[in-house]
């Protein structure tokens, strides 16, 4: 599964890197999965090197924090030699609080 659409891509680079700093409503623009993490992605810029860098939330079974991310390293999760990490291709960008897992953040 392609982790990135260009329709994601395109709402990532509306999203720069410390756009949403002093927002109250950050918003997830899309979300990542793998056994008990989860990644939300509230921000992102390409890099030189064509990866992606990302701002967000990573939940490990519900151990919350905010951190950096690549498209890289999310790529680079594997296990048997499968790519591990899924887009969730039925999630729509939404505002932090409307997410019941990550809301008390």
């Amino acid at each position: 599964m392609k982790l990135l659409t260009k329709q994601i891509e395109r709402q990532l680079a509306k999203a720069p890197l410390y756009s949403t700093e002093d927002s109250e409503e950050k918003k997830i623009i899309c979300k990542f999965f793998f056994g008990s993490f989860t990644w939300y992605v509230i921000e992102a810029e390409l890099q030189e090197n064509g990866d992606w860098l990302f701002f967000g939330i990573v939940d490990n079974a519900g151990n919350k924090e905010y951190g950096y991310f690549t498209q890289s390293q999310l790529q680079s999760v594997t296990w048997r030699g499968w790519h591990c990490v899924e887009r969730d291709v039925h999630f729509k960008p939404t505002v932090i609080k409307n997410i019941n897992k990550v809301s008390n953040l």
